[in-house]
């Protein structure tokens, strides 16, 4: 908690007492008060309480711990692809997707002075979202954990020719000025959620469309990924996301993370699943949960 700017660190420790007086309406997120996250925590599940986090870790380690019920965590951003290091560490996380939700992104350029400005603070997809903005305007884009949490660092630096991108609410919080709303580069901008728990959400308790996800892995030889898809396109299950990444250096094997449109117990799912499970190792199942966006078929 100390990482936290002084500025948010109030904020910090009253949400995280009202958290953890409550446990079961707690959500952990990755970030300081007003951020992307937060935001995405309110909307998707209105009655909870939400628990900052200072990193990725930390959020998912207070549900493995009992102090969250719930974290929401960002996936994948429509303008820049996926949120790094997520695929290492949902699986490492022991923890079940239970639900997803999209959220519009839409940044505002917010400072303690009116410019000309040297330099924005603020996480990298955000400065990445946002980078031909930058760019035109001369300045420079500089990292930090998380989007509200630039915002109170810039607060808290009393630099009027510095500023930061974040959600409009954290000027509000942090006493900032809004310079201009919507600066990022594309206005459609989105970002995907998970929601996840320590206990699966039971697949027949799914009432409308769903979605799984999973990992595997497969050897590095010709065909490999070929024959261990084949099951899904012949049983006809739509797979809406297929990434590869490495885990080591080893460079002897890669690592898949998947979704499909469906559920264990239809027929197609399991059959698809089964002959996945033939050619590839280390399947496993992420959750199953509902789809808050239907997917293109």
């Amino acid at each position: 908690m100390q990482s936290y700017p002084a500025p948010a660190l109030a904020l910090v420790e009253n949400m995280a007492a009202a958290a953890a007086a409550d446990p079961a309406r707690a959500v952990s997120f990755q970030g300081a008060p007003g951020a992307n996250s937060h935001r995405a925590a309110l909307e998707a599940l209105p009655d909870c309480l939400p628990l900052p986090c200072f990193s990725f870790e930390d959020a998912l380690d207070a549900v493995k711990e009992g102090r969250a019920a719930h974290a929401i965590i960002p996936i994948e951003n429509s303008q820049h692809g996926r949120v790094a290091d997520i695929h290492f560490l949902l699986p490492e996380s022991g923890l079940s997707i239970v639900g997803e939700h999209f959220l519009e992104i839409h940044a505002s350029l917010m400072a303690l002075g009116d410019g000309p400005f040297t330099a924005a603070y603020s996480h990298p997809q955000a400065l990445g979202q946002s980078r031909f903005y930058l760019r035109d305007r001369g300045i420079v884009p500089m990292s930090y954990a998380d989007t509200a949490g630039a915002a109170a660092y810039v607060a808290e630096l009393g630099d009027p020719t510095v500023a930061a991108l974040a959600p409009r609410i954290a000027a509000e919080l942090y006493g900032l000025k809004v310079i201009e709303d919507n600066v990022e580069d594309a206005h459609d901008n989105t970002t995907r959620f998970v929601i996840l728990s320590r206990t699966p959400r039971d697949p027949a308790t799914i009432s409308g469309p769903a979605m799984t996800t999973f990992v595997f892995e497969v050897r590095n030889i010709p065909a490999a990924l070929y024959k261990a898809l084949g099951g899904f396109a012949t049983n006809g299950v739509n797979m809406t996301k297929l990434e590869s990444y490495q885990r080591g250096a080893s460079f002897a094997a890669t690592e898949f993370y998947a979704d499909i449109v469906g559920a264990p117990g239809e027929r197609p799912v399991d059959l698809a699943l089964e002959e996945l499970d033939f050619f590839a190792k280390n399947l496993r199942i992420l959750g199953t949960y509902p789809l808050e966006r239907i997917r293109g078929q």
